[in-house]
């Protein structure tokens, strides 16, 4: 049977390269090897001044599609999701937002975060399934609690993407003035994200260290970003905007994450696809994708972060094994999986509205 789905992200063309416009991407590339057809936008026109003026002239604001899939929380999804629940179509609503991964993002989010906490729970609660990047994220959403039926699937990584990162290694560790072992990172500049603990750790060794990522420094930067992006130690380079993130990969030996929570980390496997060392802070979510000593470290403190840069840095033998194994990891979450279990995921929605049991 022949499936149309709409696979929408509002806002998408201000999220690129974010991690919710990367997963957004991954599971349009993902679907692209099944049978299921894609839209993207919900509105006839591709756009919502067109379907404003479709429906004024009585063809409808919306596009046809036999199940719809948000991957937001705005305005945007919201009518998509209104819409949906009104005409009986199968409502997915994607869990990249949680009150947890919100705080320490940007100044004022940590104030905002139970705030938002109430209307994800009620958001979220409209869809026929939620589903979320990991068994993680799935609890969190129970403890809320989401009332819908929730499941986890991996954001998954594109390989292919990737491909030829090796290339650009000298291109971009010239462009920044990077030598020796690189410990790097790949993401937007947060708090959150581990900021302090990186930058402490670069204090106290004597490698290169990078931020591969966008910055903000004006009102909605946190008192974190602007005190450690305007007075970084002497070995932290703050790159801002990476035209080609494969240079980032490139670039880096050690991916050192510090982060303080997360749904699952697309930079992560991706830094593991390249087969790179990495080094991570001991939270929930990794505990049920890495292994400590086999795809990665796990660490606590800015002491055992320290130590086990050092260790990598100094033993090149292990950090070839480190990422080795990292890179049997990452395989296991390629595109080809995450395509099936969403053609099934839509599927099953459908049948289940058709036959009334949702």
């Amino acid at each position: 049977m022949a499936l149309r789905a709409l696979n929408y992200l509002e806002l998408e063309s201000r999220l690129d390269r974010s991690g919710i416009g990367t997963a957004t991407d991954q599971q349009r590339a993902a679907l692209e090897r099944t049978d299921v057809e894609v839209v993207t936008s919900p509105w006839r026109g591709g756009d919502p001044l067109s379907g404003v003026r479709s429906a004024a002239t009585g063809r409808g604001l919306f596009r046809a599609y036999d199940v719809a899939h948000c991957n937001l929380v705005g305005p945007g999804s919201l009518a998509v999701a209104r819409h949906a629940r009104r005409n009986g179509i199968p409502l997915v609503l994607h869990t990249h937002v949680t009150r947890e991964d919100f705080a320490e993002s940007f100044r004022g989010s940590t104030t905002v975060a139970p705030a938002l906490g109430r209307y994800l729970k009620w958001f979220y609660s409209q869809a026929d399934l939620v589903l979320c990047p990991s068994q993680y994220t799935k609890r969190i959403l129970e403890s809320y609690p989401v009332d819908a039926p929730i499941r986890p699937i991996t954001n998954g990584v594109d390989v292919e993407a990737l491909e030829g990162f090796e290339d650009l290694r000298a291109e971009y560790r010239e462009r920044y003035d990077l030598s020796g072992t690189v410990v790097f990172l790949v993401g937007n500049v947060f708090e959150r994200k581990g900021l302090t603990t990186f930058c402490r750790v670069a204090e106290e060794t004597p490698y290169d260290f990078a931020w591969f990522g966008p910055y903000d420094t004006g009102p909605h930067a946190s008192k974190a970003v602007r005190h450690w992006t305007t007075n970084p130690p002497e070995n932290v380079t703050f790159t801002g905007w990476v035209d080609d993130i494969r240079g980032a990969y490139g670039a880096g030996d050690v991916y050192l994450f510090p982060t303080k929570n997360e749904n699952q980390g697309i930079a992560v496997l991706e830094a593991m696809a390249c087969g790179k060392a990495v080094v991570l802070r001991d939270i929930p979510v990794f505990e049920e994708f890495y292994t400590d000593g086999h795809d990665c470290l796990k660490c606590d403190t800015d002491e055992e972060f320290r130590e086990a840069v050092e260790r990598l840095a100094e033993d090149e033998g292990f950090r070839e094994r480190l990422g080795e194994n990292a890179r049997e990891t990452a395989l296991r979450h390629s595109l080809d999986r995450v395509g099936e279990r969403l053609a099934e995921t839509y599927r099953e929605v459908v049948d289940a509205k058709r036959s009334g049991t949702t």
